[in-house]
């Protein structure tokens, strides 16, 4: 036969020898390796965040009592003045001579005074006597009445001369910062009490300074729910401590005490003014500064807290993943709360004794098993994994 044809015929003898070998399986890959933990228990309040003005607590308009040309300007722009300071002088020289022209007419009445209460001793002897008449006794005691009140009204017009004297100069009313000078030295100043009075400077107060801020209607309710149910959270008695941070801080270091809250609720915008106070010894805080005030939003409770970064997101939702006793990772939905120092607030969703997974997020599937590795310590904020 010709070993073409025997190649032939030994072809499918070679086929089915091969078909009948087993295939090979590949081994399944070992579950995925993460860490779980219990979530943390803590007491905590709840905190509300609100954007405020520093406002000082005390605001003055320097204006001259009496007019005058400003003689001399005592302080610096923008210089911290104590209460009392001399501030500006008004030239003095007018009011001196309007004093003692008040001091020599109080004078005058009152030797007036002298003569007429001399004469009217006298008619009093000589009406006994009936040397004179009535009439012209009467015209003595009057006479002598009038100049005792000649006397009142010339003490009351030195008085008030002594008064302008004193308002030439211009003394702090306040502690606190001054502005810069509004007029020069050289200029006249309109003094009184009208509203054109000229305006010299403003002083405002630094120490202490408060914040003011507005409540939505809605907080304001829960608040007030909360005082009436004996759980005071925000109260007008400066009882309630909160926290404030600048612009340029990451932390609400700085502690003050709710000290107001208005009476009426704004129309047009639907919230109220609320107010903190605060100290500023070093007088960082400046009125009309923003800053980020937080207020205390519930009463203590005990809650969970899981490092932020093992929550996941589902569209809308939030959930962690947690191992059951059967080594599987399962799903569980949560309410979310704040984040405190690193730490996620967790309100609904999640057990004490559960155990969540904080490390190797990304290699885990619900459902799907996994070898969970317990954490030694419990989950803080430098749990968040980066190997997720």
């Amino acid at each position: 036969m010709p070993a073409f044809a025997r190649l032939l015929l030994l072809c499918p003898f070679l086929a089915l020898a091969g078909c009948g070998e087993a295939p090979k399986q590949s081994a399944a890959p070992p579950p995925p390796v993460v860490t779980v933990a219990k979530p943390a228990q803590r007491t905590i309040v709840d905190q509300d965040e609100y954007v405020g003005r520093f406002v000082a607590v005390d605001m003055v308009e320097v204006r001259a009592r009496v007019s005058g040309y400003l003689e001399k300007v005592h302080f610096r722009d923008g210089q911290t003045i104590k209460q009392g300071d001399l501030l500006f002088s008004i030239d003095k020289r007018p009011f001196q001579n309007a004093f003692a022209q008040a001091k020599a007419n109080l004078a005058l009445a009152k030797s007036n005074v002298t003569f007429t209460e001399a004469d009217y001793a006298r008619a009093q002897q000589l009406l006994r006597d009936r040397t004179i008449s009535e009439q012209v006794f009467d015209q003595r005691a009057q006479a002598n009445r009038n100049a005792q009140a000649s006397v009142t009204a010339n003490e009351a017009l030195v008085r008030q001369a002594e008064l302008d004297l004193e308002f030439t100069e211009l003394r702090a009313p306040i502690s606190g910062r001054i502005g810069d000078r509004r007029v020069t030295e050289g200029n006249l100043v309109t003094g009184g009490t009208a509203g054109n009075t000229t305006l010299l400077a403003t002083v405002v107060s630094m120490d202490p300074i408060r914040l003011e801020f507005s409540l939505d209607e809605s907080a304001y309710l829960r608040y007030e729910r909360l005082s009436s149910g004996g759980k005071d959270v925000t109260s007008r008695e400066a009882s309630v401590i909160v926290g404030l941070k600048l612009i340029d801080e990451r932390d609400f270091a700085h502690r003050g005490y709710m000290d107001f809250v208005d009476n009426v609720i704004d129309r047009a915008s639907g919230t109220i003014r609320a107010r903190a106070q605060f100290s500023n010894s070093d007088s960082v805080f400046t009125p009309g500064m923003f800053a980020r005030v937080r207020v205390p939003g519930s009463p203590a409770y005990a809650a969970l807290l899981v490092p932020d970064g093992a929550i996941l997101s589902e569209q809308a939702r939030k959930y962690v993943l947690v191992v059951d006793g059967e080594s599987v990772a399962r799903q569980r939905y949560v309410t979310l709360g704040e984040l405190v120092e690193g730490q996620r607030v967790i309100k609904e969703g999640l057990a004490p004794d559960d155990r969540l997974i904080v490390n190797g997020l990304m290699r885990a599937r619900p459902g799907v098993k996994v070898n969970a590795q317990e954490q030694a310590s419990p989950p803080t904020a430098a749990s968040q994994s980066t190997t997720q």
